[in-house]
């Protein structure tokens, strides 16, 4: 690389740092890092306008707005009631039927999302099973990331997959003959909650429990609203699921629906009660809009300077002499990574970086996927690895009274981290890696 090529590494890396250590706010951070390298002259302003894929910024946004409606129906609330219902009392089934629910609802829904509308629920149950705060708002926050990559919904990676290499919606059910991201994690969630189960919430005796005292949607109040908003959603997601029918992007379907769901609820005003529109757009996390634009115009930065080309060419050898040795030291250096960085940056730059190993002739999509799971599931180690995970913090910290400890949050996040990543390394290699390793010798 020239010089200005290492300029790009250091604004980057600068960047990475500032975000991971939170020396000033993330999403100024990334903007200024974007700002210093139009300054140095990596790209123009209009480049860096272009590099963001506007396209997965509509996906976000528009989800979002619909998921914050939801978020209104009391949906969440009743679910958690019936969870309640269905452990008959019994604290640690409570706490893995909550997480089963917290890690459904963000295979569509931003795991951030997630965690607020479900916590205000949580927490009652929690005082009336006598079951502490901390590791039930933990295995929440838990779930809610780690079911985020199961389908093109819930987070971000998934999207920048869509983006970088063309998956599509059916693409995280079954692709080339063989199941992919929703039943490999919901396999991997599964066993995942069972040894959670055994290691935290085994021993617990069963509680007697009035659910008329606790406060709590029982019923669904509005049940035209919710009928509504659940409507509009399933229909967005079975157009995202016919994009490829449709001739169309999927950030524009989403907007789509979203846009209809507005304005469905507008017109029939009193009639369904709706939160007002700015409401709802007043609880978007706009920061991490801005902080996501930033992003991808940080990596293509350093795509356009060959930096990504560069670290694919030092890659190369490796997955020449052994691809499933390759594939395991991507999944196994990531999950330790992303649990101190922020997991999307990291996820986004070696999606760019495998895409380039094509030139000679090496297969992606294993690589992908397995960055795509070690990403997501590792970034449950630490809050530096997932945003989800500094909201559960804080809810349970301000429940609780007082600071959580990094030793009591690694004796939840630690065992879990490590079983998922396992699990889904082993589901990986068998049904991706290894086959694709056969047909290239």
């Amino acid at each position: 690389m020239d010089a200005l090529g290492w300029m790009t590494v250091a604004v980057f890396a600068i960047t990475i740092v500032a975000v991971v250590t939170h020396i000033v706010d993330s999403t100024v951070a990334a903007l200024v890092g974007v700002a210093a390298m139009v300054w140095i002259g990596v790209m123009s302003d209009v480049d860096a306008f272009g590099l963001v894929d506007w396209n997965v910024m509509a996906i976000l946004v528009s989800v979002w707005i619909i998921a914050a409606y939801f978020g209104k129906t009391g949906v969440p609330s009743w679910l958690s009631v019936q969870a309640l219902r269905l452990s008959g009392g019994r604290p640690g089934w409570l706490v893995m039927i909550l997480s089963v629910l917290a890690g459904t609802i963000s295979i569509f829904v931003d795991n951030v999302v997630v965690i607020l509308m479900m916590a205000p629920v949580a927490l009652p149950l929690a005082r009336a099973l006598k079951l502490p705060v901390t590791p039930l708002i933990l295995m929440i926050g838990f779930s809610a990331n780690f079911m985020g990559s199961a389908m093109l919904l819930g987070d971000l990676p998934p999207q920048m997959l869509h983006s970088v290499a063309g998956a599509e919606f059916m693409d995280f059910f079954w692709q080339y003959g063989r199941p992919s991201s929703l039943p490999i994690l919901l396999l991997t969630f599964v066993i995942t909650l069972a040894a959670m189960y055994a290691y935290g919430f085994r021993g617990r005796h069963r509680q007697a429990v009035d659910i008329e005292r606790l406060g709590l949607q029982i019923h669904i109040p509005n049940k035209l609203f919710a009928g509504i908003v659940v409507g509009a959603f399933l229909l967005t997601v079975l157009g995202m699921a016919l994009r490829q029918v449709l001739d169309m992007k999927l950030g524009f379907i989403a907007m789509s629906g979203a846009i209809a769901l507005v304005l469905l609820l507008e017109l029939l005003g009193e009639h369904v009660k709706a939160p007002d529109f700015e409401a709802i757009l007043a609880e978007l996390d706009w920061r991490a809009v801005f902080f996501y634009i930033a992003l991808f115009a940080l990596v293509g930065g350093l795509e356009k300077m060959q930096v990504l080309a560069a670290l694919a060419d030092r890659l190369r050898p490796v997955f020449a002499d052994s691809y499933a040795l390759g594939a395991t030291l991507l999944y196994w250096i990531t999950v330790p990574i992303v649990g101190i960085v922020e997991h999307d940056a990291y996820i986004l730059t070696f999606l760019h970086t495998i895409k380039d190993l094509q030139a000679d002739g090496v297969q992606p999509w294993p690589l992908w996927w397995m960055l795509l799971w070690s990403g997501t599931l590792g970034s449950n180690l630490t809050v530096a690895g997932a945003p989800a995970l500094y909201a559960a913090l804080n809810i349970c910290q301000r429940e609780e009274g007082r600071k959580i400890s990094l030793r009591e949050f690694l004796a939840w996040s630690l065992p879990f981290t490590l079983i998922a990543a396992l699990v889904c390394y082993v589901f990986g290699m068998l049904i991706w890696v290894l086959p694709f390793a056969n047909q290239a010798t």
